[in-house]
């Protein structure tokens, strides 16, 4: 089978204004999210998935910049930008990385390529307890088709729900038990100004310009630092419950019939 990393992002953004184009050690955020997917070894292909906006030019020329191929799409459904995408470049399964993970880990996509390559999941998650922002999803194209084909809205940024909760795909947990890959108080992921102080000490800190360190070094030099941990860990008792609110289930008539 064929798969892709797709890198989703937008410019625009409500908690931090153009974080993806924020700069850390001189590069902009989603370059060093770019450099972090290139580590992955078995991936056949890198996606930026981003808007038709001409506000996320920029984004497509960081990614022509750095040699990765783009997709334009829907601006609100983030489904249909991954199906688009899909489609355009013959993908079978697709490993998501948002573009304010800058430590997604490329060992933790592996794992998932390989999970998926045994023909047993639709769609893999973190397992609970993983660190925030070290993994998201691998999903099967053809589960993304049956779900563009029974949601019943745009809005799809909480889109796991349409996946784990209608009870018709083999939902499967990353299979990963390794302890150094578990934090309830890291977190890694950008999307209030401690999430930048946070990764601009760690970046700088570890000297981290090509952000290149496997996560299971930074996850010890963080359990080695919780005063670098204390910086940005109290943002995601906030995260979480804007996750929480902004999940919905939205079927259509005809389906739920």
């Amino acid at each position: 089978m064929k798969n892709a990393i797709f890198i989703t992002v937008r410019t625009d953004s409500s908690r931090l204004p153009n974080k993806a184009l924020l700069k850390i050690l001189e590069k902009p955020i989603i370059e060093l999210v770019i450099l972090r997917a290139k580590q992955v070894k078995n991936s056949d292909n890198i996606i930026l998935c981003t808007t038709i906006r001409q506000i996320d030019d920029e984004l497509v020329q960081i990614a022509k910049k750095c040699g990765i191929e783009y997709f334009r799409g829907s601006v609100e459904d983030k489904l249909e930008r991954w199906l688009g995408a899909s489609k355009r470049f013959n993908v079978d399964y697709f490993i998501t990385v948002d573009g304010d993970d800058l430590f997604c880990d490329p060992e933790l996509i592996e794992i998932s390529i390989q999970q998926m390559e045994s023909g047993k999941c639709d769609f893999i998650k973190a397992p609970r307890g993983l660190i925030c922002g070290a993994f998201t999803y691998c999903i099967k194209t053809s589960a993304l088709e049956k779900v563009c084909n029974m949601k019943d809205t745009n809005d799809t940024e909480m889109m796991w729900v349409y996946f784990e909760n209608t009870g018709i795909f083999n939902v499967c947990n990353l299979n990963v038990r390794d302890k150094i890959f578990f934090s309830e108080e890291i977190r890694l992921t950008l999307d209030y100004e401690e999430d930048f102080q946070f990764f601009a000490t760690v970046f700088e800190t570890l000297a981290c310009k090509n952000n290149d360190l496997p996560l299971r070094r930074i996850a010890k030099f963080l359990n080695d630092h919780p005063e670098i941990v204390a910086i940005n860990s109290f943002r995601q008792k906030d995260y979480l419950e804007n996750q929480r609110r902004k999940t919905k289930l939205i079927i259509k008539e005809s389906i739920k019939q």
